[in-house]
């Protein structure tokens, strides 16, 4: 009988410190906007679809006409190629992409075709949507969409770079 009293005892105190755990609790109100400074941009982290992701092609090696081809092979993906272009500055990585605050989810997206293989160069006061793929002379070619699909997976979800928040999600 002391058993079942002392079994008793031990469920209404157990009972007790649940109720207070769950009337104290304050992260059932932490919301995505709530905790970030205010001078701190707000990241799309939506991933986009590669209809709506606007680039730049930029030509980082010293092969001639490689903007070109391969702004051509993003467009035959679909995608808004805004200019094909080439810079002074070589670089030996695959590809570099360059984006702001409006831009992450899209980066994200594109860092896939290249297996994930590509540099970010985040710039928090960039205005635009529109994402840079520097391309660099290790770039050998865009991923096929089987390898682009299982690079998304292997990534996972887009998040807000360091320094900024991400932006609220509509329900």
């Amino acid at each position: 009988m002391r058993a079942l009293v002392v079994v008793g005892v031990l469920a209404v105190v157990a009972l007790i410190f649940v109720v207070m755990a769950l009337v104290r609790d304050t992260q059932g109100s932490a919301g995505a906007g709530e905790g970030c400074p205010d001078d701190w941009p707000r990241a799309d982290v939506t991933l986009r679809d590669h209809k709506d992701v606007k680039i730049n092609v930029v030509n980082g090696t010293d092969r001639p006409g490689l903007a070109a081809d391969v702004g051509g092979d993003f467009r035959n993906r679909d995608f808004q190629v805004q200019k094909e272009v080439s810079q002074k500055k070589k670089i030996d990585d695959v590809a570099v992409l360059r984006y702001g605050p409006k831009g992450v989810g899209s980066a994200h997206l594109l860092r896939a075709y290249f297996l994930g293989d590509a540099e970010l160069e985040y710039n928090a006061k960039r205005e635009d949507d529109i994402v840079d793929v520097v391309l660099g002379s290790s770039f050998q070619q865009l991923a096929t969409t089987t390898e682009v699909n299982q690079s998304l997976g292997d990534l996972g979800a887009p998040v807000a770079p360091p320094g900024s928040c991400p932006l609220p999600v509509d329900n």
